[in-house]
């Protein structure tokens, strides 16, 4: 608290401490505004980011959807109804126009098809046209997509059993042979637990769920059982598929990394302690996709420093100090940093001044840095399928200048007087020009992405599932919640079809895994979700 004056001491002061006085006033006037236009910043950001849609791109920001309002904001009577080429994914884009002869009939043909005829009696048609004085003209044909529920068939396995009835082998039994099953004595298959984790890691429905699901059509499946069935997957079969896909990752020149917290219920802590689910992905411009989850207790530098201690390459992550002492610690790795992470504080500065005041938004330094951030992504965005050699030459050429404009306009705004020193804009500033040099060096290597979106994106299946099962129960829970992660997401990335993936997996580790837990490296290899050994029902039929 400032000291009040009364008007007796004010009086007997002179021209100096009145002035004094005044000064300070001043200077504690500015400091309440700046702390009161931040806070009006935080709350129009806090309700754009609970209410409004969440992106990032100058030309989505104003005019956003609310979720709740989804079905009512998308309502369009005059859109017209989706034809079948539409709706069964094909493996070529195509337009209207440029329909085959023929071709629905190719989009269908791996789906079971039931005709149904629509004929008309002949009775009715000699009534019509006069016995006789009618044919046949060229059938009308349409399709239509019927649904039917998930079927379950209880298979009777029987042991064919003899006996010698006479000679040397008399009374001795000959049994055929046992087929191998996932744990002994259990009713569980391949298929039956690829479902449970088709619907629980990548559909993000809890066990719950599930649970009551399965019991509508019959089955009784409590979600303890199926909880324990799903860790003993983990770490009886799918830990092997786990461990070479982490050499394959760290293998590559490109990483990429980011973490999001977890609530662990049993590890050992007090309750509330958070727990973290790292992610490591090879670089979203490399050649196969492997996306790694690993589940920690905390948030220490040590943990990214043990998993990347044999690493030699570039790791993009955000500008998190853990992972620059990474770049200090470790011989061999070079840090590159996230541009979207500077977009982002200048996305959120024009989100809280509203869509209701366009001429601030335009005269705002936040939509200057927009701007220019924006020209460099478009210029990226054309450079996708180009090579890693192509890629840097015109990255060189063209988005280079565009980079280094830009960070000689942030060093001249930076000591702007209208920027709130604690507000987004400061922040978006503040960012770029402490990672000026990791934000530069995707510059000089083309197989660095410009942003860690990416790892992001990887993070973003497990993120919804939290927010439908809230917490992990046991850390032997979370860590095999990190291997199924890991295999389900790799092979979605892959373009495969999580279940039938799953299900042929586990299929063919029943069989090569041995005794001791331990596996034949290439017969594991082409059951990798890279693998061009895979069986074609594991692809997944969607459009790419």
């Amino acid at each position: 608290m400032c000291k009040k004056f009364t008007p007796d001491e004010l009086n007997q002061m002179d021209h100096t401490a009145k002035n004094d006085v005044i000064f300070q006033m001043q200077d504690r006037l500015d400091k309440l505004e700046q702390n009161y236009e931040t806070l009006i910043e935080q709350v129009r950001l806090a309700n754009q980011q609970r209410f409004g849609r969440q992106t990032e791109k100058l030309d989505d920001i104003a005019g956003q959807l609310s979720f709740f309002n989804e079905a009512e904001a998308n309502y369009d009577e005059t859109a017209p109804e989706p034809v079948m080429e539409e709706v069964i994914e094909s493996a070529k884009k195509r337009s209207r126009k440029s329909k085959k002869k023929g071709q629905r009939e190719e989009d269908l043909k791996d789906f079971p098809q039931e005709e149904i005829s629509h004929d008309i009696p002949e009775q009715e048609l000699n009534e019509a046209f006069g016995s006789g004085n009618w044919k046949s003209m060229p059938d009308e044909i349409f399709w239509q997509l019927r649904f039917e529920p998930a079927r379950w068939i209880a298979e009777k396995h029987v042991i064919k059993v003899y006996v010698g009835t006479d000679g040397a082998h008399q009374d001795e039994f000959l049994r055929g042979d046992h087929p191998a099953t996932l744990f002994k004595g259990s009713i569980a298959t391949p298929s039956l637990e690829a479902a449970i984790i088709n619907s629980k890691y990548v559909n993000s429905n809890p066990l719950d769920r599930i649970s009551r699901d399965f019991g509508a059509n019959g089955l009784n499946l409590s979600k303890q059982t199926m909880s324990n069935w799903t860790v003993w997957t983990a770490e009886r079969y799918l830990s092997v598929v786990y461990e070479m896909m982490k050499q394959c990752q760290l293998k590559a020149h490109v990483n990429q990394c980011d973490e999001t917290t977890v609530d662990v219920i049993h590890d050992g802590r007090p309750a509330g302690s958070k727990s973290y689910m790292w992610v490591h992905i090879t670089g979203e411009l490399g050649k196969v996709p492997v996306i790694i989850y690993e589940y920690q207790k905390t948030r220490h530098s040590d943990h990214p420093k043990a998993y990347y201690k044999d690493f030699s390459a570039i790791l993009m992550t955000d500008g998190l100090e853990q992972y620059h002492k990474l770049e200090r610690d470790l011989e061999g790795i070079k840090n590159a940093n996230c541009m979207a992470h500077a977009r982002r504080h200048f996305a959120n500065a024009i989100k809280a001044i509203g869509k209701s005041n366009p001429e601030a938004i335009q005269s705002s330094i936040a939509y200057k840095a927009l701007v220019r951030i924006g020209a460099v992504y478009d210029l990226e965005g054309g450079l996708k399928d180009l090579s890693p050699e192509e890629r840097l030459k015109e990255r060189q050429r063209s988005i280079k200048p565009l980079l280094e404009e830009f960070f000689a306009w942030i060093h001249e705004i930076k000591s702007d007087q209208t920027v709130l020193p604690k507000g987004e804009t400061a922040k978006g500033i503040n960012y770029c020009l402490n990672q000026e040099k990791y934000l530069k060096v995707f510059l000089s290597d083309g197989e660095v992405p410009i942003d860690n979106l990416a790892s992001e994106r990887a993070l973003r299946t497990f993120t919804i599932g939290r927010k439908n099962w809230m917490t992990l129960n046991t850390v032997r829970g979370a860590q095999a919640s990190a291997m199924i992660y890991s295999i389900t997401e790799t092979a979605r990335a892959n373009g495969l079809n999580v279940y039938y993936y799953v299900k042929h997996l586990l299929t063919e580790l029943l069989e090569i895994i041995r005794i001791d837990g331990s596996v034949d490296e290439k017969e594991l290899e082409s059951l990798m979700p890279w693998s061009k050994d895979l069986p074609a029902e594991c692809y997944s039929k969607r459009r790419k």
